[in-house]
């Protein structure tokens, strides 16, 4: 994955911000949209894309495209920084590949172990018990 060739990629729309401000969130566009077209995406190979879209599959598009939005702060260039920071992060933590489990058999000590600890602990009961008179 190369970052420069993925932020050549991303597309950005400004808008207006929603709620209160007063006079300067009614004249200007500081709210940003960020959107990333995964499935033309010339940057990641296919199993990536296969992957982004099994677990980003709730943020996706019918068309697989990636929607951010950020309407944190009221300058546009710095919510386009963090809308990216997002996506980058975003992209970072969902390309890790969960590792294969493998199977693990307990090592005889293991298994020695647990029968002596359950021996103890049947012995410790019977002695707590009414004793039989025969």
């Amino acid at each position: 994955m190369n970052q420069k060739t993925i932020l050549s990629e991303l597309q950005f729309k400004a808008t207006r911000s929603s709620g209160a401000g007063g006079q300067h969130v009614n004249k200007t566009s500081s709210k940003i949209e960020l959107s990333f077209d995964l499935e033309n995406s010339n940057s990641l190979n296919e199993n990536d894309k296969e992957l982004l879209k099994a677990k980003l599959s709730s943020k996706l598009t019918k068309d697989n495209i990636l929607i951010l939005f950020c309407e944190e702060t009221r300058s546009q260039h710095r919510n386009k920084e963090i809308a990216i920071k997002r996506f980058l992060e975003l992209l970072k933590t969902n390309l890790i590949r969960p590792k294969k489990r493998r199977k693990t058999k307990p090592s005889k000590g293991t298994l020695l172990k647990r029968v002596e600890t359950k021996k103890r602990t049947s012995v410790k009961k019977a002695l707590r018990k009414k004793p039989k008179l025969n």
